[in-house]
């Protein structure tokens, strides 16, 4: 699974006026929870594009003078006025302890529905699960092969190991729909039969 490294610094100053300070710095404020202790630290903003801006799942090496800590990004806001990245939370993945995480969705394969002329709506982009930290994947593959047309693809389909699905086991994550092409050969195959 791919890793970014993050080296920061420990926050020793808190309130508006350090945060607003650190930003003016071009520095972000975060906090690592989930591990023996809660960890305030800032880091450089540009070092959180490959994790912040992407659809992938990745975990997060952070480097705070001489110790490291293996996180996931759990939360994140953004200055209402400039969009800028304002403050960064990550949970601590500890061995022994599951993790509740956003895995992203992959759909692969050729969906037999597609080939027959629909069209493929996939209704969701990820999922919630729990699993170990050694069991966290950078996304859930989806076999759409046998996905015929008008046929939906439910959250219960989606099969992993040692992973725990937390959404509803029944909302659909993709389906074939007829295209208004289709719609229209069917319309006219169905008058052709009728007058004859």
């Amino acid at each position: 699974m791919k890793t970014i490294t993050i080296e920061g610094q420990l926050r020793s100053e808190f309130g508006k006026t350090a945060t607003r300070l650190l930003r003016s710095e071009e520095k972000v404020p975060c906090v690592i929870y989930g591990g023996a202790e809660t960890v305030s630290f800032s880091a450089p903003i540009t070092a959180f594009k490959p994790l912040v801006y992407t659809p992938d799942f990745q975990l997060a090496e952070i480097k705070l003078e001489g110790k490291t800590y293996r996180c996931i990004l759990k939360d994140m806001q953004f200055d209402t006025v400039t969009d800028e990245l304002a403050h960064v939370d990550f949970l601590e993945l500890v061995e022994n302890k599951q993790v509740v995480a956003t895995l992203p969705l992959r759909m692969v394969g050729q969906s037999a529905g597609v080939k027959a002329g629909g069209k493929l709506v996939v209704k969701m982009k990820s999922l919630k699960v729990k699993a170990f930290p050694k069991d966290l994947v950078e996304n859930l593959e989806v076999d759409i092969t046998n996905l015929e047309l008008n046929e939906n693809i439910r959250v219960e389909d989606v099969k992993v190991s040692n992973i725990e699905i937390l959404n509803s086991p029944r909302i659909p994550v993709a389906s074939v729909v007829m295209t208004r092409q289709l719609k229209q050969e069917e319309a006219a195959a169905e008058k052709d039969a009728k007058k004859k």
